[in-house]
């Protein structure tokens, strides 16, 4: 009797060994899909290897299931994010709420254009913003960024509009993550940063006085649900020529008349 408990606790165990290595490799696989972030797109294995900090052996492994599962793209020594991913990808602006990049669409290509300036629709992600959605023009100030891409809180106008209908805890957690400067004029300022962010509680609308950028303005407003924001809108420019304070009122009435929409 007792060897048939022994025999059964030893399979029973390798299966609770199985199960948690099994556990281990999904979360080193999506470890290497985490590394195609920035401006790399394609990767050799030892760049892989070394940046989501698994062995070279082990990344080899790994890579063979993502590509045979079309995760990940083989070409020539170097791999990439599959089509598969972009794809699956594009679904979740249908599940951000009640499909937010879908119902905004309209509404940014009608604010681009009035204006003509640059135009993106984000969301808040801890301390930094994620643009799920830009809308851009031959002639427009070439802003430096990606759909998809994540960018500081504290220092954008997407962020700032967010930020400021955002419980105590979590903005005090985004100062806490960091104010580091990016420009000459980057406010790194914990007190002036809650300034700013009482102020938009006031007027709905946010600045970006080349404070990410060099050379490139922006403002933002929220869109508003039960006093949070979903998401939010901006608008950015050449500093030079652009006027951030003439094109807050046409934001304000756009991200309102969103608001409208996604309750509807």
């Amino acid at each position: 009797m007792s060897i048939a408990i022994d025999e059964r606790k030893t399979k029973q165990g390798r299966q609770n060994s199985d199960a948690t290595e099994g556990r281990a490799s999904v979360l080193r696989a999506l470890q290497l899909l985490d590394v195609f972030t920035g401006d790399q797109p394609t990767l050799g294995v030892s760049d892989i290897g070394r940046r989501a900090g698994i062995p070279t052996s082990t990344v080899h492994r790994l890579l063979s299931h993502l590509v045979k599962g079309d995760f990940v793209a083989k070409e020539g020594s170097s791999y990439r994010l599959s089509d598969r991913l972009f794809e699956l990808g594009n679904q979740v602006g249908h599940s951000r709420p009640k499909g937010l990049r879908c119902i905004a669409a309209p509404f940014l290509g009608e604010l681009f254009g009035a204006t003509r300036l640059t135009t993106h629709l984000a969301v808040l992600d801890g301390p930094q913003v994620l643009i799920v959605d830009k809308v851009v023009g031959l002639s427009t100030y070439p802003a430096r960024t990606d759909i998809g891409g994540r960018y500081p809180a504290f220092c954008t106008s997407l962020g700032k509009a967010m930020l400021a209908f955002e419980p105590e805890a979590e903005i005090r957690s985004t100062i806490a993550a960091g104010m580091p400067r990016r420009t000459r004029h980057t406010l790194t300022s914990p007190a002036a940063l809650l300034q700013e962010l009482a102020q938009t509680r006031t007027t709905r609308l946010a600045y970006d006085r080349e404070e990410a950028t060099l050379g490139q303005m922006c403002v933002a407003a929220p869109i508003l649900r039960d006093g949070r924001a979903v998401g939010a809108i901006s608008l950015s420019g050449a500093a030079q020529s652009y006027d951030v304070a003439a094109h807050g009122a046409a934001l304000v009435r756009i991200t309102a008349q969103l608001t409208r929409k996604l309750g509807s």
